[in-house]
């Protein structure tokens, strides 16, 4: 079994865990949400990318959001910046390497609350071999109900990397690559039918 199905199914496993304690359970909608990051290119402009594949949850009260818990994964291979040679060389050894580290995942630690709408999401990011305590801005979009009576809720979460943290050093010095990557998570969450 793979890296990403083992945890997928680390995952499945703590919502069915905390379900019996934990007031709501929303789960990430792929259909109406986007992973993507910016780096610099060539010092000059900008390369755009996205993930493709991925998911992620929340537990916990919405209404308590300082006592949420926030899990996310993404399938490092669905690596998209919209030219395939690129997007190959980003799965090798040189970026992401994929066939050894093929999932990207979020733990968040705590959140804070700035104001009504913006907070502090705090949290171990692991990108290849490598954990690191992120802080993402968070600004939150507001909460939708269904005709089916489950409950949307949305997010846009900043945040900015040094690469060469994570053991992504190809170009050490940034003069073609950028070392900081820019990303913006545009997130829709939708709760989880009784």
């Amino acid at each position: 079994m793979n890296r990403m199905k083992k945890v997928t199914l680390f995952l499945i496993a703590l919502f069915a865990g905390f379900g019996l304690m934990a007031q709501s359970h929303y789960k990430v909608d792929p259909a109406h949400s986007s992973v993507n990051f910016k780096v610099k290119h060539s010092g000059i402009t900008f390369v755009n990318g996205k993930f493709e594949k991925f998911d992620g949850g929340i537990i916990g009260n919405l209404e308590n959001p300082e006592e949420v818990r926030i899990f996310f994964n993404v399938d490092v291979a669905s690596v998209n910046t919209s030219v395939p040679m690129r997007d190959d060389h980003l799965r090798s050894a040189d970026f992401f390497d994929v066939a050894k580290f093929p999932a990207m995942t979020f733990e968040s630690t705590g959140i804070e609350k700035v104001d009504d709408k913006k907070y502090k999401l705090h949290g171990k990011l692991q990108i290849r071999d490598v954990t690191k305590d992120v802080t993402f801005d968070v600004m939150y979009g507001g909460s939708v109900k269904g005709k089916d009576g489950t409950e949307s809720v949305g997010f846009i979460a900043k945040n900015m990397i040094n690469r060469l943290d994570y053991n992504i050093a190809y170009d050490p010095d940034g003069l073609g690559i950028g070392k900081e990557v820019a990303i913006t998570l545009y997130l829709e969450f939708k709760s989880e039918k009784k």
